[in-house]
C-alpha cells in the first residue's frame, strides 16, 4: 500500500473499518508519520459524531451544498461500506436463525403432539373427601336427634387430622366438633353454621355437610367425638373413637 493511500486511510482507521492487513500497515505508518497521528486525533471526534447520526433529508428548496472536504467524503464512503456489510451479515444471520427455528418448531410440534396423546398424571386428592374415604373412620346415629355422621382420622406427628360428614340436622344452628380425651377434656376440632333447611332433608340444598379440622390429640388419645351446639352446649351426636 502506497504512502498516499495510507494518508487517505486515516478516516477509515478512525472508524475501525480497515481490514486486518491494512490496519497493521497503517499502524506501522502511523508510528512514523506525525501528520497522520495529528489528523487521527482530530478525526476520532468526527467518527464518533458520524456514528451517532442518521441520514438527514434536505428540504426541496435548499441551495446546493458545497463539495465536502476529501477527508469527510472518505469517512462517509467507509461508513456506507460498513453499513452495507452489516446489512448483509444480518440478512445471512436471520436466514440461518429461521432455519434453526423451523427445525426447532418441527421438533417441538412432534413432541407436543406426542404429549397430547398421554393423559396428565392424576394428582392425589388430599381434601376432606379423600380423608373420609382413606382415613380411619367411625360412624354413628343419634336416635333422639336423628343426626347421623361419620368421622375420619389421620394421625400426624403433631396430632390428628379429622374429617366429618354430617347429615339429618336442621338449622339455624352454630355447631362444633370436639374430640374428648380419656380424662373427659374436650378439644375443639372445627366449627360451622347450619342453614335453616339443614342437611340431608328433601328441602335441603345439600345431602350432607363435610368439614375438616385438626386436634393436638393423636387417634389413640381420643375416646370419642361429639357434635355440639355452640352456646347451649347441646350434644347432637356422639361418635365413639
Amino acid at each position: 500500500m502506497s504512502a498516499d493511500m495510507l494518508h487517505i486511510d486515516v478516516g477509515a482507521y478512525a472508524l475501525g473499518l480497515l481490514e486486518e492487513p491494512d490496519r497493521r500497515a497503517f499502524e506501522t505508518h502511523l508510528a512514523t508519520c506525525t501528520a497522520c497521528h495529528e489528523e487521527l486525533g482530530e478525526l476520532r471526534g468526527i467518527a464518533r459524531t458520524l456514528d451517532g447520526i442518521g441520514p438527514i433529508a434536505e428540504p426541496p428548496d435548499a441551495p446546493p451544498v458545497p463539495p465536502e472536504p476529501a477527508v469527510v467524503t472518505d469517512l462517509m464512503r467507509h461508513r456506507n461500506r460498513r453499513e452495507r456489510r452489516y446489512r448483509t451479515v444480518r440478512g445471512l444471520a436471520a436466514a440461518a436463525a429461521g432455519v434453526v427455528l423451523l427445525g426447532g418448531a418441527l421438533g417441538t410440534g412432534y413432541t407436543l403432539g406426542a404429549d397430547q396423546e398421554q393423559a396428565p398424571p392424576a394428582q392425589p386428592d388430599t381434601g376432606t373427601a379423600a380423608l373420609l374415604e382413606n382415613g380411619r373412620t367411625v360412624s354413628a346415629a343419634d336416635t333422639g336427634t336423628g343426626v347421623t355422621g361419620t368421622v375420619a382420622m389421620d394421625g400426624k406427628m403433631w396430632g390428628s387430622r379429622v374429617g366429618l360428614r354430617l347429615s339429618k340436622v336442621r338449622g339455624p344452628l352454630q355447631c362444633e366438633l370436639v374430640a374428648v380425651d380419656a380424662r373427659g377434656n374436650a378439644h375443639t376440632v372445627a366449627g360451622w353454621s347450619v342453614p335453616p333447611k339443614g342437611y340431608g332433608f328433601a328441602d335441603s340444598a345439600q345431602p350432607h355437610l363435610t368439614v375438616q379440622g385438626a386436634t393436638a390429640l393423636t387417634p389413640e388419645e381420643i375416646s370419642r367425638f361429639e357434635v355440639r351446639t355452640i352456646g347451649a352446649g347441646r350434644t347432637l351426636l356422639t361418635v365413639p373413637a
